[in-house]
């Protein structure tokens, strides 16, 4: 039985301009999962996108590393950016939460379509989604 629930693009597109964000300096997606998402905020707020490259789970979901790795430098950023730090889907936090101390220099929001973060796009979701980007 599949509990994933489908979301169209164009509904992530029109709730991504109707939510409130707070003033960021930059985007900073967490690949692979966050990367559509980041893209779209970081043009929707004319601000730079970096990508930062964290994996933890492996294509079908299950672990792929017994926590959340870090895969390549974190992106080099001005020492004052406020960073809205977006991926998909945040269930344990682990991910953010490393992504988060290696931006401890800065003032750092995290940003989700599902999940648990500072601001979630869709927090009534609860099943697991078929994004449209995978």
């Amino acid at each position: 039985m599949n509990d994933k629930i489908s979301l169209e693009f164009a509904s992530i597109s029109n709730a991504l301009k109707k939510i409130h964000l707070p003033k960021v300096d930059c985007v900073v997606g967490i690949a692979e999962g966050g990367i559509v998402p980041a893209s779209l905020l970081a043009y929707q707020l004319e601000l730079p996108l970096h990508l930062m490259r964290i994996n933890y789970r492996a294509p079908d979901n299950s672990p792929r590393h017994p926590a959340p790795t870090l895969l390549a430098e974190s992106p080099n950023l001005p020492a004052d950016a406020r960073i809205l730090l977006v991926d998909d889907v945040s269930v344990s936090g682990q991910t953010l939460s490393l992504a988060r101390e290696q931006l401890k220099q800065h003032e750092v929001i995290t940003f989700t379509l599902k999940g648990k973060a500072d601001i979630v796009l869709f927090p009534e979701i609860e099943n697991c989604v078929n994004w449209p980007w995978k």
